[in-house]
């Protein structure tokens, strides 16, 4: 399932790229900072939910998305791969997970975790003081 966003609720702010540049490199802001609120977006609640739930270092605390993008020398190709980080950011949390169904282990598996169990125990006791040598 894909969310669509709406142009209008982001905001893009022009600012200078990091590392080498040239002779450019004091001149021209080609980096974008995208900026996207979360609460005030048009996105559907439980979209919002998840997205607001992501432990991800892009959302603040507010519930504002913060996506920097430098790559490109052009601003707008920049703009158009923040753009599309912020898509595929949305679209990630758009599907609900799958719940998962509880299972039990089987008896093969028991019996496997067991024989580990003993085997171990076997290494272990030879590991003590030698008896009957004396």
């Amino acid at each position: 399932m894909s969310v669509d966003i709406d142009p209008a609720e982001v905001e893009f702010t022009a600012i200078r790229a990091q590392g080498a540049g040239g002779q450019n490199v004091n001149k021209v802001s080609n980096a974008v900072h995208l900026r996207f609120a979360i609460h005030g977006s048009s996105l559907p609640e439980a979209v919002r939910a998840r997205l607001l739930s992501l432990s991800d270092q892009r959302i603040t605390t507010e519930g504002v998305v913060v996506i920097k993008a430098q790559t490109s020398r052009s601003l707008e190709q920049n703009k158009a791969e923040a753009l599309q980080r912020l898509q595929a950011l949305v679209d990630s949390v758009a599907s609900e997970p799958r719940r998962r169904q509880p299972t039990r282990p089987t008896r093969a598996s028991r019996l496997r975790r067991l024989q580990g169990k003993a085997s171990r125990a076997q290494v272990k006791q030879l590991r003590g003081r030698v008896r009957g040598l004396d």
